[in-house]
């Protein structure tokens, strides 16, 4: 039977493989990379402080937790760089089906922090996975991307997102979702215009109307919408349930690139996707803790 929480987590998935296609047709539509990321996050934080203001009365975090709240908007950072950069020179399919590597990047980076212990089970996983990573890469190579750069930004992609969700789990334990998105969106955006302010400054913003309406999707949905959506669906059912579910955004995400954007797959690159998608599935036990929201 579908439940209302099976319905937002539906709607949730669909809005974040939507993202990269969206995205995708906004550069190659006129906005530069960074002119983007500058505009887009800055709205989004004047929404989330707006919002989390309005709810709680304050955006104060507790002194001990300001080391994982830059370490989050560091990745944050290195993430939406790496994004914007890798979906202009690279096919959004191709993005996709790399993203799909993120659970495996986020388990080895707990690993190495001491936060994970993994078994031998978990370890053929992510030669699996991996190995799926490099059959993408080696059909984009194919005539779909030939951007070698844009493959590996788009690895850079799924492994700082990785390493965003790794350090901000332990604050959602002690936050709302509101309040951290609030506080790490508005720090990574800073960031982010130090970056690309000059791009943004630059930037001609006489775009079409409906790249305007894109990039406000773009913003109210995939970085807004989804946030609410996707709490309420893990405090629905749970989160090893609905990260499970979750792992299909990135597949659901190639399809849509293909069909809007008119974009072809290889063959390698559909094979590394199955492969990428049986490492996430073979390696698959019961979350121990809540996950941030995984769209870009």
């Amino acid at each position: 039977m579908v439940r209302p929480v099976h319905l937002m987590l539906l709607v949730t998935v669909v809005l974040w493989a939507l993202n990269l296609t969206v995205t995708r047709y906004i550069l190659q539509h006129g906005f530069q990379p960074l002119a983007y990321a500058v505009v887009r996050y800055g709205l989004a934080s004047a929404i989330f402080i707006a919002i989390a203001v309005l709810a709680e009365r304050t955006l104060r975090i507790a002194r001990r937790d300001l080391g994982l709240v830059a370490l989050a908007a560091l990745f944050l950072w290195l993430n939406q760089i790496a994004f914007v950069y890798a979906l202009n020179s690279t096919s959004a399919s191709t993005i996709a089906l790399l993203l799909g590597a993120t659970p495996v990047f986020a388990a080895l980076i707990g690993l190495a922090l001491g936060l994970e212990r993994m078994s031998r089970r978990f370890w053929g996983a992510s030669v699996v996975s991996f190995a799926g990573v490099g059959l993408v890469a080696a059909g984009a190579g194919g005539g779909v991307s030939a951007s070698r750069l844009g493959i590996l930004l788009g690895i850079l992609t799924a492994a700082t997102w990785a390493g965003y969700s790794v350090a901000i789990a332990p604050l959602m334990a002690r936050y709302s979702a509101t309040r951290i998105s609030a506080v790490v969106l508005s720090l990574g955006w800073v960031a982010i215009a130090a970056t690309g302010g000059t791009h943004a400054a630059d930037q001609d913003y006489g775009v079409s109307a409906w790249v305007w309406v894109l990039l406000a999707f773009a913003t109210l949905g995939p970085l807004v919408l989804t946030n609410v959506l996707w709490f309420r669906a893990l405090h629905g059912i749970g989160p090893s349930r609905a990260t499970l579910i979750a792992n299909l955004q990135p597949f659901v995400a190639a399809v849509f690139a293909l069909v809007l954007l008119s974009e072809r797959m290889t063959a390698l690159q559909v094979a590394g996707g199955v492969l990428i998608g049986g490492g996430i599935l073979l390696a698959r036990r019961p979350a121990r803790k809540t996950p941030p929201p995984a769209g870009e």
